[in-house]
């Protein structure tokens, strides 16, 4: 893996080339056609793309609540006990988040407040390219249902010999109203816009392919989105007290995702950088997943030694990774140096997995940079509010010159006339 030692200055300007999000102009047109080919023919091109896609003739869109039960009922109960502690963590964990509206009357005559409202409908993409992932489901459908949305659906793509059992029980564990056989972009347009068999919903989350992420990117405003979530990251600070073969392991939990996954070690010794390079390499070998984890430490990741802890989190920040391990002595004093980070895991037994799996919080987080302004997936992302106002006629009164006055300064007539209707003055 690779080692670089450079001043400060010109590490965070190598962060900063390595994460400029850049458009492919081929998929945004590939994309866009296809979005604009579901909203024309509806099911029928959803079943042409995913015979052209993934190799599959699809019959009914929407999976047959029989199959997802015999999965769940024949599922290997290890894995279900799993599925089971997941869901108790994150339900205990998310149920944290759920907010109160409310109401005040500081005024007299005045009332105002604010109520939340969950959603309606919401969409959960899951992934299904080369590897299952029922914790996405757990980590999405949790949070929605604690929410209070009506209706959770699924789209995934299909495969030949079936939807893996695992991610069918995890639909059925976590609530799941019903699973559509589609994915890719075309999905993400059924979930926008709608088709005979798959309904419109108010918002999408979930993680994707590029081409799903730019489908997200093109459908939202026609409906809300979590994120545009890119490939996974992980970032580590640590130093001498850290075990290399264990940072190492870390390392390639994330980069076997991926080709384009992003590790990333920050440490202040040189002694620990070539320790843990040497453990990454050896490590790589006898991974299964070994051509996707050699790629994305050859093309996106490295380790960068410092002079100090400072630069560490300051080179961190600039970073903003989507998953960042502390692996430092007493880890927790340096939480309030952490401004830039999807998801933290304090000291050597929080291995990232752990927040993959049952720890509780979410695992769906902002990637590429985007933890400078995004949150991880939450009950917030579930619901709306909507704000309310009373006035007596004494308390508009009170208020009326100054609301006609700011409307006149905007040049809004009407605006200021609608307020002196109130008290008989009229322009007819």
């Amino acid at each position: 893996m690779k080692i670089v030692q450079e001043n400060l200055a010109e590490l965070e300007k190598m962060v900063q080339m390595k994460t400029r999000q850049l458009n492919d102009p081929k998929v945004v047109a590939s994309v866009s056609e296809i979005i604009n080919n579901v909203i024309e023919n509806g099911d029928q091109a959803l079943k042409d793309y995913e015979k052209k896609f993934d190799n599959v003739d699809i019959d009914n869109f929407k999976l047959d609540q029989k199959v997802i039960d015999e999965a769940y009922d024949n599922l290997d109960e290890d894995v279900k006990n799993a599925l089971f502690l997941a869901k108790k963590n994150i339900t205990s964990f998310h149920k944290k988040e759920l907010e109160d509206g409310f109401m005040d009357s500081e005024q007299k005559g005045v009332l105002r407040g604010q109520k939340l409202v969950p959603l309606e409908k919401v969409g959960l993409y899951v992934p299904g390219g080369t590897a299952a992932y029922p914790s996405t489901i757990m980590m999405s459908a949790l949070p929605a249902k604690i929410a209070g949305v009506d209706q959770v659906v699924i789209v995934t793509p299909p495969q030949k010999d079936g939807i893996n059992p695992a991610v069918l029980a995890a639909a059925k564990i976590a609530g799941v109203d019903a699973i559509y056989q589609v994915g890719g972009a075309q999905a993400i347009a059924a979930l926008a816009y709608g088709t005979e068999s798959v309904p419109r919903v108010d918002k999408i989350v979930g993680p994707g392919n590029i081409f799903v992420a730019t489908a997200k990117k093109q459908v939202f405003g026609q409906v809300a989105i979590d994120m545009v979530a890119g490939p996974s990251e992980i970032g580590i600070i640590a130093d001498d007290s850290a075990d290399p073969r264990q940072l190492a392991a870390d390392l390639l939990s994330q980069a076997e995702h991926d080709k384009l996954a992003r590790p990333i070690l920050v440490t202040d010794s040189l002694k620990l950088a070539k320790a843990v390079s040497e453990n990454v390499d050896s490590q790589l070998k006898v991974l299964p997943r070994e051509e996707i984890a050699t790629a994305s430490v050859n093309n996106k990741g490295f380790i960068a030694v410092v002079e100090k802890i400072d630069d560490m989190f300051t080179l961190m920040n600039t970073v903003a990774p989507e998953h960042l391990e502390i692996q430092l002595e007493d880890p927790t004093q340096y939480l309030n140096q952490i401004r830039n980070a999807g998801s933290v895991f304090l000291g050597k037994y929080a291995s990232e997995p752990l927040g993959d799996y049952v720890a509780g919080p979410n695992h769906i987080l902002p990637t590429g940079g985007t933890a400078r302004f995004s949150s991880p997936l939450g009950v917030y992302d579930f619901v709306k509010r909507t704000s309310f106002i009373q006035y007596t006629k004494p308390a508009l009164e009170k208020e009326a010159k100054s609301i006609t006055t700011l409307a006149r300064v905007e040049g809004l007539e009407g605006h200021a006339r609608a307020i002196e209707s109130r008290f008989g003055k009229y322009y007819d």
